[in-house]
């Protein structure tokens, strides 16, 4: 439905750079990055706010690459909410549909309409100035969605957000997404990408360096700055040998791994997912396992339990549940061993 040809943009010193995306009808598309790298340039760029030096921008197959925002069916949310304080609730949901001049009795149903289904209905005629975070959300969404539009923007909208407001919140995106509407979203947000999307883009210095399903993105790092947004902190810089027909990465400090069939590059990188290292204060009886025996440095409380940091030769980072912590009777100086299977390995390019 949307699709983006060899785009280019110079804005001052940052450039956005062969920018080539297709977006389909219905799908809810993520794109991920941090701080200037272009997210919300690009939004802007296909909202119509900015226009780009070169390549073309078709929605629907029809060209909109120099029409104006107001004859692009395309709706955009910015991060601010940009609603009107001297203007209720009800007026500002309906500030785009006055300024086509429609009719008051269409007015206020669309008005109806769009308040219910953002939960926003009780407080109509309340002002914007007294309202909270999640609530100017939804006036904001409900003002952007009153015009029907093919393409919804979200611009980093669950950033200022508490987290029961956030949890909220992406429950009405993914509803919305469910009922048939085309969204973007961009964000610095690992978890909104993993919570919400269908299709992922990391954006890196003005260029999308990966995308493709959320599987395909984070199982599959193509490179370390992606592979750190997935938040694998296992990295380690090998040199890849055959041996015995088999393949073997070794490291500076001669941690050697097992490897399945790869393809060597010039500069290997060696990623692990903390999840997929097991500790035990045994040896493992599978000599298949990469098995490596290991000092426990630091052990911090995580998202998710606690994270045991390993020192083997190289400093493995894994994750466990915190029963898990008892039952191995982990403390910092304790021997223990660091194991997981050759399939758990990925290796990239390092570059």
């Amino acid at each position: 439905m949307l699709r983006l040809i060899n785009i280019n943009r110079r804005l001052g010193d940052f450039v956005l750079s062969d920018i080539n995306l297709e977006v389909s009808d219905g799908q809810y598309y993520v794109l991920l990055g941090r701080s200037g790298s272009g997210k919300t340039q690009l939004l802007e760029l296909i909202a119509g706010l900015e226009h780009p030096d070169t390549g073309k921008i078709f929605l629907d197959d029809i060209e909109i690459t120099r029409q104006r925002i107001q004859d692009r069916k395309v709706g955009i949310v910015f991060q601010d909410f940009a609603v009107f304080p001297h203007m209720t609730v009800f007026g500002n949901i309906a500030y785009p549909l006055r300024a086509r001049k429609e009719d008051k009795k269409s007015i206020a149903d669309k008005v109806e309409k769009a308040a219910t289904a953002m939960n926003i209905r009780h407080i109509l005629e309340r002002s914007t100035e007294k309202l909270s975070g999640g609530e100017l959300q939804r006036v904001a969404l409900a003002r952007t969605l009153i015009t029907s539009p093919r393409l919804l923007l979200l611009d980093e909208p669950l950033s200022s957000l508490d987290t029961s407001l956030k949890d909220d919140l992406k429950r009405l995106l993914r509803n919305l997404n469910k009922e048939g509407q085309t969204i973007i979203h961009v964000t610095h947000d690992y978890g909104d990408a993993i919570s919400l999307a269908k299709r992922v883009g990391v954006i890196h210095n003005g260029k999308i360096i990966q995308e493709g399903s959320v599987n395909e993105v984070f199982n599959n790092p193509s490179n370390r700055f992606v592979a750190r947004y997935a938040g694998i902190r296992n990295f380690f810089k090998v040199d890849i040998s055959r041996e015995d027909g088999l393949f073997v990465g070794v490291t500076e400090h001669k941690i050697r791994f097992k490897l399945n069939g790869v393809t060597p590059a010039r500069n290997n990188l060696l990623l692990i997912k903390s999840d997929s290292i097991i500790i035990s204060n045994e040896m493992p009886a599978d000599i298949e396992l990469n098995a490596f025996k290991g000092k426990v440095t630091e052990i911090t409380p995580s998202e998710f339990g606690m994270e045991v940091i390993i020192d083997a030769g190289d400093l493995f980072y894994t994750n466990i549940l915190t029963s898990e912590m008892g039952k191995l009777r982990l403390i910092e100086g304790k021997e223990v061993w660091v194991s997981f299977p050759s399939k758990a390995i990925v290796v990239i390019n390092g570059n």
